[in-house]
């Protein structure tokens, strides 16, 4: 993304992110960001650490629970409609740390509109009871990792589970009362081919779960996969015709096995799509808790200190723990939502966008319009515009020109 954050000191974004002065609107997800891990995967950029003991998870949970009541009420109004447990491995909680953050959340918060609950987990380290506990606390959705079904590319991608913990952990999940599941899977993993590409994608299918999220490899700066590719230790970097044609053949499979994509990355079974990330891609508000985790309210938008450390001295001190704090001008705004939105099936909705931004999407981005449809990268209706199935390899391309046309509109 092209947008310049501003950075400020702990002091200065206390004072600077009021709660008073952001919009009195009603918030309808939380995001909860729970960094601890058992093992920091090669690949991965999300902040998350190791080796923690009990203790401090538990005063990481008392912290949480403290975070949340600074924004207890207050406007803007948390009304979860949808909630997300990330990280780091939020299963690796223990169980009675998890349900306290869970009961001290509905606590502090309004959840009768609760329809969507997920927490990731990895699938080596479910148990039934956890799961059960989940379910009894109100969770009716888990994440799975499962990346590959081929234990050599998990070993490239330092996962420390193996492809048979996969349906293990679903069939635990399912037995604790879970009943909506999906699984991650990566491909364009270095040393792979189409053939194991689909092999893996043909078992994951196999396991009968109704979402499937599959991402195209990323060499995210300063992570140790970036750092060996630069220095020349990753012989078989995928080339970019592999992983396009992989995107492609994901695409038609899923399509056969039932599975809309109704985003990018992102396949499901009909009525089974996240809404927490429809809600992000829609641009919609948000809060969130934790170390690094980022909230948008209205065009106001800001992140919690990416340190744990920092992130437990600011909540120690009754402060709100944000930076990189902005309140987005209104063509910025409108030139990030049409970002998210173009990554979703139904592109760029108009009506919405108005309603979103009080702008009229063909006129802001005639041009690109004018620009990249002759050249079939863009579908341009009454109602919408969207990408072509050939634009999705250079997605993030297009939508950057459309970032940018509404910065100089």
């Amino acid at each position: 993304m092209l947008t310049v954050f501003h950075m400020l000191s702990l002091e200065q974004a206390s004072t600077t992110l009021q709660r008073t002065a952001l919009p009195s609107a009603i918030v309808p997800a939380l995001y909860v960001h729970i960094p601890f891990c058992f093992h920091k995967c090669h690949y991965c950029d999300f902040y998350s650490i190791t080796r923690q003991d009990p203790a401090r998870m538990s005063g990481f949970v008392d912290r949480l629970l403290r975070e949340a009541d600074l924004w207890a009420d207050t406007p803007p109004v948390l009304r979860p409609r949808t909630v997300f447990f990330g990280g780091g491995t939020p299963s690796l909680l223990p169980m009675p740390d998890m349900r306290r953050l869970i009961h001290g959340l509905r606590q502090r918060f309004d959840f009768s509109n609760c329809v969507e609950w997920t927490v990731e987990a990895n699938p080596a380290t479910v148990s039934v009871q956890y799961c059960q506990m989940l379910a009894e606390a109100g969770v009716n959705r888990i994440s799975m990792g499962a990346q590959s079904f081929d234990s050599a590319e998990l070993a490239v991608l330092e996962r420390h589970h193996q492809p048979q913990d996969v349906p293990r952990g679903l069939g635990i999940a399912r037995s604790g009362g879970i009943g909506r599941l999906n699984l991650d899977l990566i491909y364009a993993i270095p040393g792979q081919t189409l053939a194991a590409w689909m092999n893996s994608l043909e078992q994951a299918i196999a396991l009968g779960t109704d979402h499937l999220s599959c991402y195209g490899l990323t060499y995210e700066p300063n992570t140790p996969l970036a750092v060996r590719r630069r220095l020349g230790q990753i012989p078989s970097v995928v080339e970019p015709e592999l992983e396009i044609e992989m995107l492609r053949a994901t695409r038609r499979r899923l399509a056969a096995a039932g599975f809309g994509a109704y985003e990018i990355s992102n396949y499901c079974r009909a009525g089974q799509e996240c809404q927490h990330n429809l809600h992000y891609w829609t641009g919609g508000d948000y809060l969130s808790l934790g170390p690094s985790a980022a909230s948008h309210v209205q065009g106001w938008r800001w992140r919690n200190r990416p340190h744990l450390g920092e992130w437990e001295n600011a909540v120690d001190r009754g402060l709100l723990p944000a930076v990189e704090v902005e309140s987005l001008p209104p063509r910025q705004r409108a030139g990030e939502l049409a970002m998210l939105m173009l990554r979703l099936s139904t592109g760029i909705t108009l009506s919405d966008f108005a309603a979103r931004t009080g702008l009229d999407a063909p006129a802001l981005f005639a041009e690109v319009i004018d620009r990249l449809a002759p050249h079939r990268l863009l579908h341009v209706s009454e109602t919408s515009i969207r990408l072509s199935e050939e634009a999705l390899v250079v997605a993030d391309s297009v939508a950057s020109e459309f970032l940018q046309a509404a910065s100089v509109s």
